[in-house]
């Protein structure tokens, strides 16, 4: 069973609030990858409130935990999360292999263009196989430019020949694919700064943007490689992919808490609308939609 759904039945199953619901909450929390310092916290907080509200049924507990945990994923957004999308900028995306990097680069084109923006992709992972040639489907699917290099070549070329086209086509956004990078890799990180300095020196007007890109569905991994990402990187926002009926789906909650930036987009499915902006109270409403219903 989902994350989503075992937290939604909890409330199901129990009419009043005694230990065994918040025995059986506190597993789920801590199954669902929202780690067991933050579950024991955020249970902290409900019993709290609980005990200085007199609360009795689970369906009023309910919505003191929904409220505290949009208040926890909007902690750290400000209302500018999205500001870059009106000015010229660059999204670099960074991630391993295998959590769906360059799908999510080939999403965003495809969001930013049906939105009527001028987009160009850069597809600087020059050294995973296919990776190339991945995202030119996705550039010929949607419509926009791509600027690309040869497998194996040199990645800061790439960048560097994007920023041109784009300073040249005037266009307005340009989303660079990364090598998949291991956070263990130091070599890998030192070339990711490389691109930064590109850019910095090639493109000072742009708005910079860096997705941490993640698989919901690694649970504590995907913390991992948030965090070792967060320290290499000037990130601005994370996209968690994958989410659909996760098992996992507290990752979220435990990647925003401890890294303080804000997910900007989350993946709930295969199709390329499946990207979505990334809203707090919906997703919150979304984990109990099943027991509402």
């Amino acid at each position: 069973m989902s994350f989503f759904k075992k937290l939604a039945s909890i409330f199901k199953e129990h009419e009043k609030i005694n230990e065994e619901f918040y025995d059986e909450l506190e597993e789920t929390l801590v199954m669902g990858d929202v780690g067991i310092e933050l579950s024991q916290e955020i249970l902290g907080e409900l019993k709290s409130a609980v005990k200085k509200k007199w609360i009795v049924d689970a369906a009023e507990a309910r919505e003191v935990l929904k409220e505290n945990m949009i208040n926890r994923l909007e902690a750290d957004r400000d209302g500018s999360e999205y500001d870059y999308e009106n000015k010229q900028s660059v999204i670099l995306a960074v991630g391993v292999n295998g959590v769906g990097k360059t799908t999510t680069v080939g999403k965003l084109a495809w969001l930013y263009k049906n939105r009527g923006k001028d987009v160009l992709l850069a597809a600087a992972d020059t050294f995973r196989a296919a990776a190339i040639d991945q995202l030119s489907v996705w550039a010929e699917r949607t419509g926009a430019d791509i600027i690309k290099g040869t497998e194996g070549g040199d990645p800061g070329a790439v960048i560097f020949d994007a920023v041109k086209a784009a300073r040249a086509r005037n266009r307005e956004i340009l989303i660079c694919d990364t090598a998949g990078r291991l956070h263990n890799k130091k070599n890998l990180i030192n070339e990711l700064k490389k691109l930064y300095t590109i850019l910095d020196r090639e493109y000072p007007e742009a708005v910079k943007e860096t997705f941490i890109v993640v698989d919901g569905t690694t649970g504590q991994n995907a913390l991992n490689q948030a965090r070792e990402f967060k320290e290499a990187a000037n990130a601005t926002g994370l996209v968690v992919t994958k989410l659909d009926g996760s098992a996992k789906g507290g990752i979220a909650l435990a990647i925003q808490s401890e890294l303080k930036i804000p997910i900007k987009f989350i993946g709930v499915g295969e199709k390329a609308e499946d990207l979505r902006k990334f809203d707090p109270a919906e997703f919150v409403n979304g984990i109990f939609r099943s027991q509402e219903q």
